[in-house]
């Protein structure tokens, strides 16, 4: 039984899950995305968000543990001085996954993992995103956008129906 079991094995020894899992976090520091299976980045994100976490504060104690945990030395540098200044502020959640179908041999579902702070295509978007107007549900009555209904207003709309009604005769 499996009972209180806190993580997914993956069908592979302790060994084989280290190593997989410090090579899959290598390629995900170094190259700011990955594909893989669901599976697979379900646990990878287990294994690099505390690592990222611990590379908030630079100091050689924090370098060296996520050395033990990474095992390669341009992936560690590369955390704490590119990743790590990006992600000062954010509290946690800094990967994020998608899914991207399912692969043709075996029909695994495929997705791709990345950390938050390096898609290019949604930080454009959001910067070239105008901020949206509050919405009500009350329509266009009590809306901003709706013209104010003036005497004057209304003065001039009943000279131009009149008008327009003098022209069809």
């Amino acid at each position: 039984m499996r009972h209180r079991k806190g993580f997914n094995h993956l069908s592979r020894t302790k060994a084989h899950r280290q190593a997989m899992f410090a090579n899959m976090a290598s390629s995900l520091i170094l190259h700011k995305r990955i594909k893989t299976t669901i599976a697979k980045a379900k646990a990878l994100r287990t294994y690099v968000e505390p690592l990222i976490t611990k590379s908030k504060s630079d100091t050689t104690h924090s370098r060296r543990v996520v050395f033990r945990y990474l095992r390669n030395k341009y992936a560690v540098s590369e955390l704490f001085r590119e990743v790590s200044p990006k992600t000062a502020e954010r509290p946690g959640g800094y990967t994020r996954i998608l899914k991207t179908g399912s692969r043709l041999g075996d029909n695994a579902e495929l997705c791709i993992i990345e950390l938050v702070d390096y898609n290019e295509n949604l930080m454009a978007a959001k910067e070239e995103k105008k901020p949206e107007r509050l919405r009500t549900r009350r329509g266009s009555k009590g809306s901003s956008d709706a013209p104010k209904e003036t005497p004057e207003a209304k003065v001039a709309e009943k000279e131009e129906l009149k008008t327009e009604q003098e022209k069809n005769i």
